[in-house]
């Protein structure tokens, strides 16, 4: 069977730039959006999901961060009422990811494989070339927020999800290709030409669900789904401020970031310098195998 999918590598590098360069533009205007912080508890996701067909990812993140599956009080009925919809469709909700510490959120960066792959992906994008630091931040800053402030997990206001076939158990097919839900490529967007028509129909139905009860996906992303924060606030066109901003959670209290600091970036420029050192060496190790 012939496919419909785009087999230009040139337009795949042409619609990664303008996506990249998109997603970079939307998070320093998040970072200036009002923001009045309604002071919501976090709650259990896991709690709030008994008597519901939902799933909760058993992964770690950068391998040593136990997954936080909390979210704003105010969003516990909608997603209540995702999970429920979802199940009476013959589907099951998987959350891969809930609240973010400021720490875990700078882990994003210190993955590896993360790493390795939006390093790989610039030298595509720039026909081999090994970017510089600067560049590689920008491209980072697209892919995974490198500021608190633009982080809507640290919001407790986003999830990440995959959903699957409620008998079968198997995923739902989005245009994901590698081992986890994370997917680093011109698939990436929501609005991708580069998947299948049936990864881009799943996408629909399950955004239009999510939708349906108050939540907002995020463009740039096919898994992640927010309410009340600067995303969903600023895509919506509500003219609202975003009520969720980055907090500090300790199991119990969520205390509000200091504004400077949650704009400050994670890592610096000179981090990205070393580690992109050790990312060529290991690509270039893989290589030698």
């Amino acid at each position: 069977m012939k496919s419909n999918l785009p087999t230009d590598d040139t337009a795949a590098r042409a619609y990664w730039t303008q996506k990249m360069e998109e997603a970079l533009a939307f998070q320093e205007t998040m970072r200036t959006y009002p923001l009045q912080d309604c002071g919501e508890p976090l709650v259990s996701l896991r709690q709030a999901a008994e008597g519901l067909d939902v799933e909760f990812s058993t992964t770690l993140i950068n391998e040593c961060h136990p997954r936080v599956f909390f979210c704003r009080e105010g969003l516990i009925a909608s997603f209540q009422a995702v999970a429920r919809a979802m199940n009476d469709r013959g589907w099951t909700l998987k959350v891969e990811d809930g609240y973010r510490s400021p720490t875990m959120q700078r882990a994003q960066s210190h993955n590896p494989r993360h790493f390795d792959l939006v390093l790989q992906k610039a030298m595509w994008e720039l026909g081999g070339e090994v970017p510089d630091a600067a560049f590689l931040l920008r491209r980072m800053s697209a892919v995974i927020a490198t500021r608190c402030r633009v982080g809507t997990h640290v919001s407790g206001s986003a999830i990440d999800v995959s959903v699957l076939d409620r008998t079968t158990r198997r995923e739902f097919p989005r245009g994901g290709r590698g081992p986890t839900y994370v997917e680093i490529s011109e698939r990436t967007p929501m609005d991708s030409p580069f998947v299948t028509a049936e990864e881009r129909e799943n996408r629909e139905k399950i955004t239009t669900l999510f939708q349906e009860h108050g939540w907002k996906e995020y463009p740039w992303e096919f898994w992640h789904y927010s309410q009340g924060d600067c995303y969903a606030e600023f895509l919506t066109q509500s003219g609202k401020p975003s009520r969720y901003g980055p907090v500090d959670f300790d199991g119990t209290t969520a205390t509000p970031l200091d504004p400077v600091e949650a704009d400050r970036l994670l890592e610096p420029v000179e981090f990205y310098e070393k580690q992109m050192t050790a990312a060529l060496e290991r690509l270039a190790a893989a290589k030698s195998v």
